[in-house]
């Protein structure tokens, strides 16, 4: 298994009204990007809907210089109805999105949450601010260690 230290969180980069499923991004990764696979390991749809990309132990195609080292998480959405950054992430992706951040926060403890932004400061993917869950994680470890 690769190690895993970091955990960044991408957009699509798809407006409000508009779709980009699971099989359309990878499909455009694939045929247009010409990726051999997806480039993030784990991709949710407006529904919540969570689709694993490619396999943990290959490395993504999501965040320059960090692919070796990380797990790239995708939500479907992103922008407004303008193409302007927003957070468009519904209830039941926020659910989804924590419920897999736990999940690999366990399987991969040190592993740090970023926004794809906070790599690369000319993009605004993920369209929100990472922080809250570093900010979840982090009081998460002090309550689990009273």
């Amino acid at each position: 298994m690769r190690t895993i230290t970091l955990i960044i969180l991408h957009c699509s980069g798809t407006p409000e009204g508009k779709r980009l499923t699971f099989k359309d991004c990878k499909k455009d990764h694939i045929q247009q990007r010409k990726f051999k696979d997806i480039g993030y390991h784990y991709y949710i749809e407006r529904d919540g809907k969570l689709y694993i990309g490619r396999p943990l132990e290959e490395v993504g195609a999501h965040c320059k210089l960090h692919n070796t080292h990380s797990i790239g998480i995708c939500y479907e959405g992103g922008l407004d109805e303008n193409g302007e950054a927003k957070d468009t992430r519904t209830a039941a992706q926020r659910d989804t999105l924590l419920d897999l951040l736990i999940r690999l926060k366990q399987q991969f403890p040190k592993a740090l949450i970023f926004g794809h932004n906070e790599f690369d400061r000319t993009k605004n993917c993920p369209s929100f601010d990472a922080e809250e869950y570093r900010t979840i994680f982090a009081l998460k470890d002090i309550i689990s260690l009273e």
